[in-house]
């Protein structure tokens, strides 16, 4: 899977359910110290199924800056 010009992006509303950490096809997300969920930009490939998953729709895809592509 090719890394895309986009990545998943995740609002402050997220609650760490869990649902997109599961569903990540490359493990870039994480729940942090249980709070809420935080992307690897290295790991995320932008496929948006984080944002599909996600029960309290807090999960955008954004453009990757210049820099990271």
């Amino acid at each position: 899977m090719a890394m895309s010009r986009k990545i998943a992006t995740i609002g402050k509303e997220c609650v760490a359910c869990g649902c997109c950490v599961r569903v990540c096809p490359k493990e870039a997300l994480r729940i942090a110290w249980g709070i809420s969920a935080r992307v690897d930009p290295d790991k995320c490939v932008g496929c948006g199924k984080c944002a599909k998953v996600c029960p309290a729709a807090v999960i955008d895809l954004a453009e990757r800056s210049a820099a990271a592509v």
